[in-house]
């Protein structure tokens, strides 16, 4: 099961027993949110403290993340990127001389 989910079904399970344990002792409005939010909160941070002292935090992310294989990838779009900058460059620049030719153009058919 993911961790992600461990967050998500306590989270859920804080705001649920925050809310009954708020209408049962509150009778303001006002006070039944701020409890509510209080004991979600509460649930939700010791969830987190709870994962944090059962996951081996350094063994899961060399399972998650591949240094190598990011590089790699990396590497393949710096790559990319440059032949695409190179393409865009050489065609901005025919573009202008084309604009520069025809404004050359009409100028001396203007003159002419």
């Amino acid at each position: 099961m993911r961790i992600e989910n461990f967050i998500y079904f306590f989270t859920i399970c804080g705001f649920f027993i925050g809310l009954i344990f708020s209408i049962i002792n509150f009778n303001e409005p006002g006070n039944i949110l701020f409890y509510t939010f209080i004991i979600t909160l509460f649930f939700y941070l010791l969830i987190h403290l709870a994962i944090a002292n059962f996951l081996d935090i350094k063994s899961l992310s060399k399972k998650i993340f591949n240094k190598e294989k990011y590089e790699e990838v990396s590497d393949y779009f710096i790559y990319e990127l440059e032949n695409r900058e190179k393409k865009i460059n050489s065609l901005v620049k025919i573009s202008t001389n084309n604009n520069k030719r025809k404004t050359d153009d009409s100028y001396g058919k203007i003159a002419a």
